[in-house]
């Protein structure tokens, strides 16, 4: 090992020993000359699996806080455009095709992961398995079987830092206020919980076509089923195929499901719905027994408004109808947030003026100061603890996510076990838990 490499390594080593010993860690900003005392190398270094669109913009975000030393997608045009991104691989950034290249270099610390939904529990759990420290786009999971997969992971290999890209618990003027709020119990009893998350678009039908020669289509489909190319079936429109996600129940689902399940303290393991209606619930497409009946067009549902009953009896309403965010009313007031605004009369009236200090916003951040959600993430790998967007609290919002989708994709009325996890009652419901995945595309037991 390069004597540049051993002193990250022991930087990293020596940060986190220091935390557990319950010592403060000094922190510096990786993108900052701080360490004068030593090498410039001594950053994490950091490989980007995955780097399309979205995929571009975390790696930029990335590349302020370490050496990005490998990139990697499926479509070599998207790593050859990573690979030379200024801010990026700058030309020096090893490119790859296959993800597992940048799993077995042990002078990678750092992985972040943003391909397809159906990729990310399979790359996250084996990049644990690698010692590396995992940043991982929402939605996480593709199932409710991948909750316990990535749980039972994370719960093994505790000494890796994992965050989930749920942005929205780094924004303290809104999402961070609307949480507090609720939590002090400044709007009453929470009764019930409005979640626009709009509907999916529709479209088709899309005709077969020649697979481009940059893509690998055998490893983008991975664990689905072996389908031809279309062009609207890949890439940025896979969210709406519910082969690969579950449409907005999932896409804008894992950010406003997850910000209303943290405020109402259900994102413990144990809690969750026992009551989900999809009775309201319709698709583009004909669905017969909870599955499309064609397979050349968007199906993941367009309209909907599923209820989800919990034991205490607040309801949240997961619907396409209305605004896009998140209305809380409880039995002293109401509040809607979504990324753009935060209103309401315990807004205009400002209930938490003494109940919203930095200190509340330490305490839902864990311990830590207030930052960017990156930022979040590169001093918890510095200093220990979890981050503000963990995955043990997430995959108690994708349950209710993953649920909706199955309730909807039946047209019924289903009941949860949120304690033995489980679907009672109804057969067919319960063969959606998880998915047969086809050979080679395992996902590890751990």
């Amino acid at each position: 090992m390069s004597h540049s490499n051993q002193s990250r390594r022991d930087f990293l080593k020596s940060t986190s020993a220091l935390a557990a010993a319950g010592t403060t860690v000094p922190y510096f900003a990786w993108s900052q000359p701080a360490f004068a005392n030593q090498e410039a190398n001594a950053k994490p270094n950091i490989g980007c699996i995955g780097v399309g669109s979205m995929g571009t913009g975390d790696a930029r975000g990335h590349a302020n806080f370490g050496n990005i030393v490998a990139v990697c997608d499926v479509d070599s045009r998207h790593a050859d455009r990573a690979k030379n991104h200024e801010q990026i691989g700058k030309g020096q950034a090893d490119a790859y095709k296959d993800y597992r290249k940048v799993l077995e270099r042990d002078d990678i610390d750092v992985v972040s992961v943003v391909t397809p939904d159906h990729w990310h529990v399979k790359i996250a759990i084996e990049a644990l398995q690698a010692g590396k420290h995992v940043f991982c786009q929402k939605p996480l999971t593709l199932t409710l079987e991948e909750n316990q997969l990535i749980r039972n992971a994370c719960k093994k290999y505790n000494d890796r830092v994992f965050i989930v890209g749920t942005q929205q618990r780094s924004s303290r003027d809104k999402f961070l206020r609307a949480v507090n709020m609720v939590q002090k119990g400044l709007l009453g009893d929470i009764q019930h919980v409005t979640i626009g998350i709009n509907g999916s678009p529709t479209g088709g039908p899309f005709p077969v076509a020649d697979v481009p020669e940059e893509l690998d289509w055998d490893m983008w489909l991975g664990q689905a089923p072996e389908v031809e190319y279309r062009e609207k079936r890949c890439h940025y429109q896979f969210r709406w195929w519910y082969e690969y996600s579950g449409g907005k129940f999932t896409d804008w689902g894992a950010h406003h499901v997850d910000i209303a399940t943290w405020a109402c303290g259900f994102d413990k393991e144990g809690m969750g719905p026992v009551e989900i209606d999809g009775t309201e619930v319709e698709h583009p497409v004909p669905f017969k027994e909870g599955y499309p009946t064609v397979d050349d067009s968007y199906n993941t549902s367009h309209k909907f408004s599923v209820k989800c009953k919990f034991e205490n009896g607040i309801v949240f309403d997961v619907t396409s109808h209305g605004d896009n965010g998140i209305l809380f009313e409880g039995t002293k007031g109401r509040l809607f947030v979504n990324r753009g605004k935060i209103t309401g009369q315990p807004i205009e009236e400002n209930w938490d003026k003494d109940h919203y200090s930095d200190e509340d916003v330490q305490a839902l951040y864990k311990g830590k100061q207030f930052e960017g959600h990156k930022n979040n993430f590169y001093r918890c790998i510095a200093e220990g603890g979890q981050p503000v967007s963990d995955v043990f609290t997430h995959v108690q919002a994708m349950s209710t996510c993953h649920l909706s989708a199955i309730a909807g994709r039946l047209g019924t009325t289903i009941n949860w076990d949120p304690r033995e996890e489980k679907i009672i009652g109804n057969d067919l419901a319960a063969s959606f838990f998880s998915r047969k995945r086809r050979e080679g595309f395992e996902i590890p037991r751990v």
